[in-house]
């Protein structure tokens, strides 16, 4: 298991001093450590982007993909390996922009997966051009002119697409950051974690200014219950209701913490491994591919075939 020292690092290379990755590193240090995950066994994929450097920090299997294509390659990991723990890291621009199909797809599926969307509003890495979820009429300080689009709410939109976590933490507090990730990677199913995250060189507008003050966190107040408990239609549709009603407050007060939990869903792996009952297909990296001297049990034509039908009757 994980000791506690195992997922600290001293090589801090890439990020702008004062960056918002660091806290929310620093978050997910501590809840690994403190949660044991057996870093052997645990998963940190990326896309493309100043967020997307997260893997080489962190003290597991690392995985920097594409632009975009975070989702995909963790959704093929943990369809491969159902027993991982998977995290992806990526920012609005990456996820919210051209990954966005994908993460509506994992909403519909609930892979058990966890998504930590750094939410700067910016694309920080190309120098600061409007992300997806910076407002019409924002003109941050390298746009020559004001934003002229519509931002994406990413808990409105995880609500929508069938989310059974949704929660939203703040890059500099760390500690709350830390258990909100720790509720996301103990919940079975898909979780997004909204991680507001100042841009300290090209957002000049959501600063750790402007957030002072404007934060509440949701669980201080004693009437907020976003747990759904008994699973009929009526409490899920009220517990979504509020926690749509909760993903519109922005200003002057912000809310953070868990919007909606329905830990009753069953996940893509549990309906995957039910069909697999039907024709005793285990998942792939459950499949012996050599004999004990290292000598492959097939040749390419059998595995070809051996891919294909697995293809037909599991995933349709």
């Amino acid at each position: 298991m994980a000791s506690k020292q195992a997922y600290k690092t001293e090589v801090w290379i890439d990020w702008c001093p004062g960056c918002g990755d660091y806290g929310i590193v620093a978050a997910m240090q501590k809840a690994f450590s403190e949660l044991s995950l057996d870093p052997s066994n645990t998963v940190v994929v990326s896309g493309i982007g100043c967020s997307s450097k997260t893997p080489h920090y962190i003290y597991s299997n690392g995985v920097h993909t594409l632009h975009g294509r975070g989702i995909t390659y963790a959704t093929g990991i943990k369809l491969a390996n159902p027993e991982l723990t998977v995290v992806v890291n990526a920012g609005d621009g990456d996820l919210l922009g051209i990954g966005v199909a994908h993460f509506v797809a994992l909403g519909r599926r609930n892979l058990d997966v966890t998504i930590l969307l750094h939410d700067n509003q910016v694309y920080g890495l190309t120098k600061g051009q409007a992300s997806p979820t910076l407002g019409r009429g924002e003109k941050t300080k390298s746009l020559p002119a004001p934003n002229i689009q519509d931002p994406v709410n990413p808990i409105a939109l995880a609500l929508a697409s069938g989310y059974t976590f949704i929660a939203r933490g703040y890059a500099l507090w760390i500690d709350h950051l830390k258990d909100l990730i720790k509720a996301a990677i103990k919940h079975k199913g898909a979780a997004l974690i909204d991680i507001l995250q100042p841009c300290v060189t090209y957002n000049d507008i959501y600063t750790a200014d402007y957030y002072k003050g404007k934060l509440y966190k949701l669980e201080e107040d004693p009437k907020w219950d976003p747990i759904v408990s008994s699973n009929t239609i009526d409490e899920i549709e009220d517990k979504m209701s509020k926690a749509m009603s909760k993903a519109l407050e922005w200003d002057p007060k912000i809310p953070v913490g868990i919007f909606y939990a329905n830990p009753h869903i069953d996940t893509l792996e549990d309906r995957i491994a039910k069909r697999n009952q039907l024709f005793t297909v285990k998942p792939p990296a459950r499949q012996p591919i050599a004999r004990n001297n290292g000598e492959p049990l097939i040749g390419p034509e059998e595995f070809k075939k051996i891919f294909s039908d697995y293809i037909i009757k599991v995933v349709g």
